[in-house]
């Protein structure tokens, strides 16, 4: 059985890399360029930490990801 959760993508615009979030339990968030670090979450935690991003340059994107149950 497949569950689908969420990861957090944050885009800068341009040519830079993407970063993932990769902690939440710190201020500020934690972020990785690595995807396979990236943090799996549900969908109310991911739109929490998309929420804690609106006032920056970062650009957020909820992407799911389907993961074993």
């Amino acid at each position: 059985m497949k569950n689908t959760k969420f990861v957090v993508k944050l885009n800068r615009g341009g040519n830079l890399v993407p970063e993932f979030v990769q902690r939440i339990d710190r201020t500020p968030i934690q972020t990785t360029t690595n995807r396979k670090l990236a943090l799996v979450m549900g969908r109310f935690t991911a739109e929490d930490a998309i929420k804690s991003f609106q006032n920056s340059r970062r650009v957020p994107e909820l992407i799911s990801v389907q993961v074993s149950a």
